[in-house]
């Protein structure tokens, strides 16, 4: 049953996700935001080389922690942008559809900011 997930919905699921999180990665979140945007803008697919705006549900932005080094300070936070309106598309809309893929999302975009790559993700299965 497909039903209308408002803005603060969406919100309360993103924060839902990142509380879920084990303690021990909880701890090791260093200088990172999580931010939702409705969509993902033109020039951030382009960047991406995606053309269709559905693709696109997360983008971690920032220096992973396997790159940081002794040089590493008064930088601004890493960014994960969640894009709400491509991840409730890629569901039925149900909100435990909606929250079992905020969930994958994060966790997927967490990964990035523990030097995790895409190509990695896809070997362990998180695909």
């Amino acid at each position: 049953m497909s039903r209308s997930i408002s803005n603060e919905q969406f919100d309360e699921l993103v924060a839902e996700a990142l509380d879920s999180l084990p303690e021990y990665f909880l701890e090791r979140l260093q200088n990172i935001e999580v931010v939702v945007a409705e969509w993902p803008s033109t020039a951030t697919l382009r960047q991406m080389g995606m053309a269709n705006r559905l693709e696109l549900l997360g983008l971690y932005e920032g220096v992973p922690l396997t790159e940081r080094t002794s040089h590493y300070g008064l930088t601004p936070p890493d960014l994960i942008t969640l894009f709400q309106r491509p991840i409730i598309a890629a569901t039925d809309g149900s909100l435990d559809a909606v929250r079992a893929e905020v969930r994958h999302t994060v966790i997927h975009e967490i990964a990035h900011h523990f030097g995790i790559s895409d190509e990695r993700l896809w070997e362990l299965g998180a695909y």
